[in-house]
């Protein structure tokens, strides 16, 4: 195993890729791999030691698989950040705007582009698996007619120009992710961070099916003055019509008013768990 291996989604320059820079610095030594499953296992499997995962867009919303698959690998959050997603129009060095009449991307890249199309009506939308991989492809298979809208760090990575740059409709798109490690690693290397700093904890929870059990569930925060930053539901596996609810709150989880909302939480649940407690991102 390489001791400094962090596995994302998406083929190399994939915003997770920036995210994992922002959080391990610019010489992060990183795995592509193609599935969200894939990422999660290959560091449950030991063959990574971190991994850097989205969770959340401002504009897409949740990332629903991740949510699922945090509460099936146990695997704890130790850090998270915010990307800014920038998405820019990318071809093969010497291949000029005009000549574009293809663009490949993911389809949410695509979908958070419309204006560019708009105004462009000769350049036809085509999905493709990965904003990063879609790059890749161009460079691979020569395309002269194509581009791919990815970010800065693909264009770099593959040796392509940019041929516009900031084409999202709006601005205001960013993507949180979360860094993961073992359990493990996690407790031999305790999170450290400033007396200043602000704290958030997530943790994933099950109620029984009647009457205001979550409207209790919730008051064991509500009570306490914990702030309550999201939260999601989630389908119970086996269980139809029944839910897990995933919530992040600011607070250290071994804070003493922490500690009681749990311990409240714990006698309403019938499930429980702590994901993570980590200091709150940008």
């Amino acid at each position: 195993m390489n001791k400094s291996l962090i596995a994302f989604q998406g083929a190399r320059g994939a915003f997770s890729e920036e995210a994992a820079r922002k959080l391990l610095g610019p010489r992060v030594q990183v795995l592509p791999c193609e599935r969200f499953e894939e990422v999660f296992r290959s560091l449950k499997e030991g063959r990574t030691v971190g991994a850097v995962v989205p969770i959340e867009n401002t504009l897409a919303g949740s990332v629903h698989e991740n949510y699922d698959h945090l509460q099936r690998f146990e695997l704890p959050i130790v850090a998270e950040t915010g990307v800014r997603i920038v998405h820019n129009l990318i071809a093969r060095k010497g291949v000029p705007f005009p000549k574009i009449r293809k663009a490949y991307s993911h389809p949410v890249a695509l979908s958070q582009c419309l204006d560019f199309f708009a105004a462009n009506p000769q350049i036809e939308r085509i999905p493709f698996y990965d904003t990063a991989g879609s790059v890749k492809m161009l460079k691979e298979e020569g395309h002269t007619n194509a581009a791919a809208i990815a970010s800065t760090v693909a264009a770099e990575i593959y040796g392509a120009q940019i041929l516009r740059r900031s084409i999202e409709s709006d601005r205001q798109n960013f993507t949180r992710f979360f860094l993961l490690r073992t359990p493990a690693y996690a407790k031999r290397h305790p999170r450290k961070a400033e007396p200043d700093t602000v704290w958030k904890t997530s943790l994933v929870f099950s109620t029984r099916n009647v009457p205001g059990a979550l409207f209790r569930a919730l008051s064991a925060f509500a009570l306490r003055d914990l702030n309550l930053m999201k939260i999601e539901s989630r389908p119970l596996r086996g269980k139809p019509w029944e839910y897990l609810f995933y919530l992040d709150f600011l607070g250290r989880v071994d804070s003493p008013v922490a500690r009681n909302a749990l311990a409240n939480l714990g006698e309403i649940a019938d499930f429980l768990r702590v994901l993570g407690c980590y200091p709150k991102g940008a």
